[in-house]
């Protein structure tokens, strides 16, 4: 079954007050989820939830975001009406979106590279129209700090999204300008090890997202080779 179809089971019981009304409400100050839960439906609920919460940021609310999100994501025909009544209300709860990251931040607590994995998605459907509207760099500025990134951690993030940030390889690799050879190789395995899709798929992302590895791998090595033309390195 893919991961939609799985959260698409979660939510049908959310219209009876199931465990995915607590997680998409955050409202009883109760957890549904535990750290014993399948992984992939908890970060795939994430997405969805923050989705909708990002859809009001731009401060036009039509159902063009929802066909972003399907878009950039997919889904089977079958599988679209529960994913959308998810996402719509989360985008229509009365309930904050920070208390939507906190709570995830909390379920999430101690892996950052999948909070960063949430982010990326996040991003994916921002980019989506070519446009980062004011509200929502906000939004997910926001959300990366309640997530616990650092200014520094957001910018990297962000630069391996968006091309007008895509020109500055030191802001994706996160490396200062003086940083050394050796520093600039090991912070690239890094990366492209952290981001590789088999780690991604290791750390509870499902298969469908694999995307955002694609997409930020792809953005890791440009910047790489750009640094290592500047410098002459092999």
């Amino acid at each position: 079954m893919s991961i939609w179809g799985k959260v698409s089971g979660v939510g049908a019981g959310f219209l009876v007050g199931g465990p995915l009304g607590a997680l998409v409400g955050a409202v009883a100050g109760h957890f549904i989820f535990d750290r014993e839960s399948d992984p992939s439906v908890v970060f795939t609920i994430a997405i969805v939830a923050l989705s909708g919460k990002m859809a009001r940021a731009d401060g036009v609310i039509s159902d063009r975001e929802f066909d972003i999100f399907r878009s950039v994501f997919g889904m089977a025909p079958q599988e679209e009406a529960h994913v959308r009544r998810i996402f719509h209300l989360a985008r229509q709860d009365i309930v904050g979106y920070e208390a939507y990251a906190a709570q995830i931040a909390r379920l999430f607590a101690g892996r950052p590279s999948l909070l960063e994995d949430v982010l990326d998605g996040l991003f994916e459907i921002a980019k989506a129209d070519s446009v980062l509207h004011p509200g929502e760099a906000a939004f997910l500025e926001r959300v990366a700090e309640i997530f616990g990134f650092a200014p520094g951690e957001f910018r990297r993030i962000r630069a391996s999204h968006f091309a007008l940030e895509l020109t500055d390889p030191y802001v994706i690799l996160g490396l200062a300008y003086d940083a050394n050879d050796d520093e600039l190789k090991q912070t690239y395995r890094r990366l492209v090890r952290e981001n590789h899709p088999d780690s991604l798929m290791a750390r509870g992302v499902p298969p469908e997202f694999e995307k955002l590895a694609n997409d930020k791998l792809a953005a890791i090595n440009t910047a790489y080779e750009k640094i290592q033309a500047e410098r002459g390195l092999k």
